[in-house]
């Protein structure tokens, strides 16, 4: 009787198994419902300032050094720094050009900060400019990172299109070093 009553066990079990995979189906004909999100949202760099605004160097400008961090997916070896300013405070008329685009500069890995003599040479960059316009004071700049092929001349949308990271603002103070305004 022993063996009739294990016997009807396992039959039972063998049988409810069986039922159980029949109701399964085959799960890769079905689509998943659960909505699968991307690992990283948004643009493939994202860049933060490292430190504060700092008082002007020599140069007139200090634009705070600008640390990144990338999509390891997206990761680039080089890219351009492109800067815009407000030119409202300008004080000489005619065209004015409202941003700037560096040359190129290798980065490696996935996080990391704009090499010191590349913001030294972005800092004169800028310098040059608002010299130029003859603005004084507190100025309005926003930073952002491009593919290195952005040519220094892109217009805002091949800027826009080549963009790596989103503008980030920051006011920086301004002592023109040549005043002639």
């Amino acid at each position: 009787m022993r063996k009739g009553i294990i016997l009807a066990i396992a039959g039972l079990a063998a049988i409810g198994g069986l039922a159980f995979l029949a109701g399964c189906g085959n799960q890769a004909d079905k689509a998943s419902n659960i909505p699968v999100t991307p690992k990283w949202k948004g643009a493939p760099y994202r860049i933060a300032f490292d430190t504060q605004p700092a008082k002007p160097n020599p140069a007139g400008v200090t634009i705070p050094s600008i640390k990144y961090t990338a999509n390891p997916d997206a990761l680039e070896r080089r890219v351009s720094l492109v800067v815009k300013f407000d030119t409202s405070g300008a004080t000489k008329q005619g065209p004015m050009a409202n941003q700037m685009i560096m040359a190129p500069v290798d980065i490696s890995g996935a996080e990391g900060t704009l090499p010191a003599d590349y913001m030294n040479a972005a800092d004169q960059g800028l310098s040059r400019f608002l010299v130029a316009y003859c603005i004084k004071g507190k100025i309005k700049i926003s930073v952002a990172i491009a593919r290195s092929s952005l040519s220094s001349q892109a217009t805002d949308d091949e800027v826009d299109a080549k963009r790596l990271s989103d503008w980030l603002p920051v006011e920086v103070a301004f002592k023109n070093p040549h005043p002639k305004c």
